[in-house]
């Protein structure tokens, strides 16, 4: 008998959905290797800038990682927004080919819950590295969620009260 399947988790919500708090629980009840990626653009970069050249650099980084464990037969939780339809084919494409699954967590947090924890309620708190988040960059990043589509393997979670018990039961672990 070989090693069991490595599986790649990605992450679709709203900035302030629980995307983090879901992924540090999916760590702690997996093992999962978790790439956060907003702690690694802060260890990367100090102070970050959210530049096109930085992003580029960090998911490079993060999607170069992600193969190497995925390779090795780790699972990742790859924590960030995948809110674009083709980031998340590149990397189910390449879970593919390291025969790992790739499960699609979506954290349904109503937009203006989501908006006020990123908003207003984030200083202080360990999933968020950056403090506050401005209005505007919330709109910004929330405006071009694409929602995952039928044929997308995805597991909804509640992300108004996230829970362990129920996350680890939705996503049968």
């Amino acid at each position: 008998m070989g090693m069991p399947q490595p599986t790649l988790y990605l992450f679709v919500g709203y900035p302030g959905a629980g995307k983090t708090t879901a992924a540090q629980l999916v760590h702690d009840k997996t093992g999962a290797i978790h790439l956060w990626a907003d702690d690694e653009r802060r260890k990367m970069f100090g102070k970050p800038s959210h530049s096109m050249a930085e992003n580029d650099k960090l998911y490079t980084y993060l999607n170069n990682m992600t193969d190497r464990l995925l390779g090795e037969g780790k699972s990742v939780i790859y924590d960030t927004n995948f809110n674009f339809f083709r980031d998340r084919e590149y990397l189910r494409s390449i879970a593919r080919q390291h025969q790992a699954e790739a499960i699609t967590i979506w954290i349904t947090t109503p937009k203006q819950l989501a908006k006020q924890r990123a908003v207003e309620e984030s200083t202080g708190k360990n999933t968020r590295l950056y403090g506050n988040m401005s209005s505007a960059d919330f709109e910004r990043i929330a405006s071009h969620l694409e929602p995952p589509t039928k044929d997308e393997k995805v597991i909804k979670i509640d992300g108004t009260k996230l829970d362990n018990q129920a996350l680890m039961r939705q996503l049968g672990l």
